[in-house]
């Protein structure tokens, strides 16, 4: 399945919506901005149903160049993170279960092709 970018959500939106795409594309661009202002700020966003944005503190800790294999040490920082929801999480572990069972159809044996009309290869 191929990764779905912010145009495919806004067509997908227009498209269930019947709203214009120009409207949307604001829409979606003003929530991603104030969700990533709101995360800089040390706020933690909540959307239930869906999942939580917050940023965790990491610690200091030493690392290895894999170039040189010379020690250097990684300062403290904040990571942004993401937990869905224990509602997304049912769905997706429902559907995976779903489709574990589903009942791959055996592929046909290659079956002899009959011809209504003779080949252009073939001498009348």
């Amino acid at each position: 399945m191929p990764n779905i970018t912010k145009q495919y959500l806004i067509q997908e939106i227009a498209k269930s919506t019947g709203f214009v795409r120009n409207d949307i594309k604001i829409v979606v661009e003003q929530f991603l901005d104030l969700v990533g202002e709101k995360l800089i700020e040390g706020n933690t966003i909540e959307i239930r149903g869906f999942g939580t944005f917050a940023c965790k503190p990491r610690k200091a800790r030493p690392a290895r160049n894999p170039r040189t294999g010379e020690t250097v040490q990684i300062e403290e920082r904040m990571v942004p993170t993401f937990k869905f929801s224990n509602d997304i999480k049912d769905k997706i572990n429902s559907l995976e279960s779903i489709l574990g069972e589903a009942v791959v159809e055996p592929e046909k044996e290659n079956e002899p092709v009959m011809a209504d009309k003779p080949s252009d290869t073939e001498s009348l």
